[in-house]
C-alpha cells in the first residue's frame, strides 16, 4: 500500500510534465508572424513608380540598424489617401492594425556614411526587391558577405576586421561549416570556381593546419604537430581553434597504410625525397642499400634474375613510377642505383637484364654516336662502347652486325 501511495503521485506528476511539454512543443512549432500577416504590400509594384528614399525617409540619417527604418503611416500618406476609410482593405487587413515588425539586428552599420559619404544606391546592397512583395522573399535582401567583401576586403577600400560589423563574434561561423563532415570536405569548397574562403581566411590560415615537420623523433613537442579543429578554446569570448598535432602519436606505426593508398595527400605536405628518407635511412649513407625497407621490397620474387625472368615485382613497380624508386635510389645524384644491375660490361647481347624493347632506337642517330658522355654509356660500358666504336662489335653490334 506504501508503495501505491507513491508511484500514484509520481506518475500524476510525470503525465502532468509531459502534458506541458506538449503543449511547450507545439507553441514553437507555430509559423513565425511577418509582416506579411499585418499588411497588403509589394516592393515590385512600387519599384515601378518610385524609389527607396522615398519609403525609407529615415535610412539616410540613420547610423545603426536598429533604428526604425520601416515606412510610417505618414509616409505612406504621401501618396496615398489614408483618411479614406472605405479604401483600408486596400492595404489592411480586417481588424488587423498593427505596427510592422522590425527584426533586432546583431550587426554594426551606418547607412548615413554608406549613402550620403560613399554615394552608394540602396539596390547595390539590397538586390531582388524589384522581383518580390515582401523584403524577406528576397533571398538577398540582406546583403551577404560576398557582396561586402567587394569593399570590406582591406585591399580596395574598407577593412575587413569581423568586430568592425559585427557585434559579437563567438560562434562567427557560416552555416555550411557547421554541417556534418564539412572538415572532411572542406577541400571541395575550397577549390571549386565560385571559392570565398579568403573574406574570412587569410593566405596563411591553410598553414596552420596544413604544415608538417620533417621528422618525429623522442625530443618533439606537441607544439611540432597539428591536429585539424580539435581541441576548441575561447579567446577573448571569440571561439578559437588551438591545432595541436597532424596525426595521432603512434602514426609512425601505421603511416605505411596511408601512404600505400593516400600518396598524393602525403605530398601536399611532404616531400618525399626529403622527408621519408630521414626515417628509411637508418645508416646515414645510401638510401637504395641501408635503412628500413617498403613492405613491398620483401616479397618473395621482388626481384628476378636472369634473362627472360621479367625482373619480378620491382620491374613493374619500376616502369610504372620510376620517380617513386628514384626517391631513394639515387645514389646522391650519382649514376641511378638501377646499374648496379642493369649494366652491360661486355656488350654480348642476351646476357644482361633486359630493359630495353626489343629493336629499341634502332636506326635513330642517337647522340651516342658522337657524344662521349650519352646517357647510354651509363650502362653499356664494354671495350667498344664508344662514339668511334668498331661497328658490329659490342655495344656498336646491337645494331651494326
Amino acid at each position: 500500500m506504501k508503495i501505491k501511495f507513491i508511484y500514484l503521485p509520481l506518475s500524476l506528476l510525470i503525465l502532468v510534465f509531459l502534458t506541458v511539454a506538449a503543449i511547450d512543443a507545439d507553441k514553437g512549432n507555430e509559423p513565425r508572424k511577418t509582416n506579411k500577416d499585418i499588411i497588403k504590400f509589394s516592393h515590385e509594384l512600387h519599384s515601378e513608380v518610385t524609389d527607396c528614399a522615398s519609403c525609407h525617409t529615415n535610412v539616410a540619417s540613420s547610423i545603426k540598424l536598429n533604428d526604425r527604418l520601416l515606412p510610417e503611416k505618414d509616409v505612406c500618406a504621401t501618396c496615398h489617401d489614408v483618411e479614406d476609410t472605405d479604401n483600408c482593405q486596400m492595404c489592411h487587413y480586417e481588424d488587423v492594425f498593427e505596427p510592422l515588425i522590425q527584426t533586432k539586428s546583431s550587426l554594426i552599420f551606418n547607412h548615413s556614411f554608406h549613402i550620403n559619404e560613399q554615394e552608394m544606391e540602396c539596390a547595390a546592397c539590397h538586390k531582388g526587391l524589384d522581383g518580390v512583395d515582401y523584403g524577406f522573399e528576397s533571398a538577398s535582401v540582406n546583403p551577404p558577405m560576398s557582396s561586402c567583401i567587394t569593399c570590406h576586403n582591406n585591399k580596395s577600400v574598407a577593412v575587413n576586421d569581423c568586430e568592425v560589423c559585427h557585434i559579437s563574434t563567438v560562434n562567427l561561423i557560416p552555416d555550411d561549416h557547421q554541417q556534418v563532415g564539412f572538415f572532411k570536405a572542406h577541400k571541395f569548397k575550397a577549390t571549386a570556381m565560385d571559392s570565398n574562403c579568403e573574406m574570412c581566411h587569410d593566405n596563411s590560415f591553410c598553414e596552420a593546419c596544413h604544415v608538417s615537420t620533417t621528422m618525429m623523433t623522442e625530443t618533439n613537442t606537441e607544439s611540432d604537430f597539428y591536429v585539424p579543429y580539435s581541441p576548441h578554446k575561447f579567446t577573448d569570448n571569440t571561439k578559437m581553434q588551438q591545432i595541436t598535432r597532424v596525426h595521432d602519436l603512434n602514426y609512425r606505426f601505421s603511416h605505411g597504410i596511408d601512404a600505400n593508398t593516400k600518396s598524393a595527400e602525403c605530398q601536399t605536405c611532404h616531400q618525399v625525397e626529403t622527408f621519408c628518407a630521414e626515417c628509411h635511412n637508418n645508416g646515414g649513407g645510401d638510401y637504395a642499400l641501408e635503412g628500413a625497407m617498403p613492405a613491398s621490397h620483401t616479397k618473395p620474387n621482388f626481384v628476378t634474375i636472369g634473362v627472360g625472368t621479367g625482373g619480378g615485382q620491382h620491374a613493374i613497380l619500376a616502369k610504372r613510377d620510376i620517380e617513386s624508386c628514384s626517391s631513394c635510389h639515387d645514389l646522391q645524384g650519382a649514376d641511378p642505383n638501377c646499374v648496379l644491375c642493369h649494366v652491360d660490361n661486355d656488350g654480348v647481347k642476351g646476357t644482361n637484364p633486359k630493359t630495353h624493347v626489343s629493336g629499341f632506337m634502332n636506326g635513330s642517330d642517337g647522340d651516342w654516336h658522337s657524344d662521349f658522355n650519352s646517357v647510354c654509356y651509363s650502362c653499356h660500358t664494354d671495350a667498344n662502347a664508344r662514339p668511334d666504336g668498331i661497328k658490329g662489335v659490342g655495344f656498336c653490334g646491337y645494331c651494326h652486325n
